[in-house]
């Protein structure tokens, strides 16, 4: 896989990309792209959150499963769509919980590029899915690498915000060195779960409290 990552990941992930794994990962897409399988996101937004958000610029993290399956939806965000696409229903969970906490208005679109490009890193554990198919490259070897991340945001930084919402994302905990972080968790804003603990839990403002108490500039959470 040629990877275009923006530098400062480049730099700090060099070793995952010579693994024996990650050649893995290559070779499967390869496979399944001269299969004629349909692959979400497309390949130059594999590493869209990475070219968005450099290592430096990380705030605060959110960590979803998997990208979107659907027609133009994944665009390398964790719970965003592009624009022009139906908000998906866990978006608009977190599109509810804004409003309650912070008061923003309801956004017209799912596209969270500004969130990104303001350091919030919008990780999936597995960057790449077949169309139509959840969860078809979970083990391909992606978890492997964005373990390897998230590892690298804990060793290497200060002061992050970790959202980690439902059952998957708080599996994470353990990669991430609590005494130099802040963790937020609660259920995933799923309409399944999102009435168990994720309307008002307030991670948002959290999160900016946080950010604030340690000298950086809060998010401006509001999408235009």
């Amino acid at each position: 896989m040629n990877v275009q990552i923006e530098a400062s990941w480049k730099q700090a992930l060099q070793d995952e990309f010579k693994k024996a794994y990650f050649a893995n990962i290559a070779d499967r897409l390869k496979i399944e792209k001269e299969q004629q399988k349909l692959i979400y996101p497309p390949g130059s937004q594999i590493f869209n959150a990475f070219n968005l958000t450099p290592l430096d610029k990380v705030k605060v993290v959110i960590i979803g499963q998997d990208p979107y399956h659907g027609p133009k939806q994944a665009h390398g965000l964790s719970f965003s769509v592009q624009k022009g696409v139906a908000i998906p229903p866990s978006l608009m969970n977190i599109y509810k919980e804004l409003s309650d906490d912070i008061g923003m208005p309801m956004p017209k679109h799912g596209d969270l590029t500004s969130w990104a490009e303001q350091g919030v890193f919008l990780l999936n554990a597995s960057l790449t899915v077949r169309a139509g198919e959840p969860m078809s490259h979970a083990k391909i070897g992606w978890a492997e690498f964005t373990n390897a991340v998230i590892k690298t945001i804990s060793e290497q930084k200060q002061h992050v915000v970790f959202l980690l919402w439902g059952k998957f994302a708080q599996e994470k905990r353990t990669l991430i060195d609590e005494r130099k972080h802040l963790i937020l968790r609660s259920v995933h804003p799923s309409p399944l779960s999102a009435y168990g603990g994720f309307f008002g839990c307030k991670h948002f403002s959290k999160a900016n409290e946080y950010l604030v108490s340690k000298g950086l500039d809060p998010i401006n959470w509001t999408i235009a």
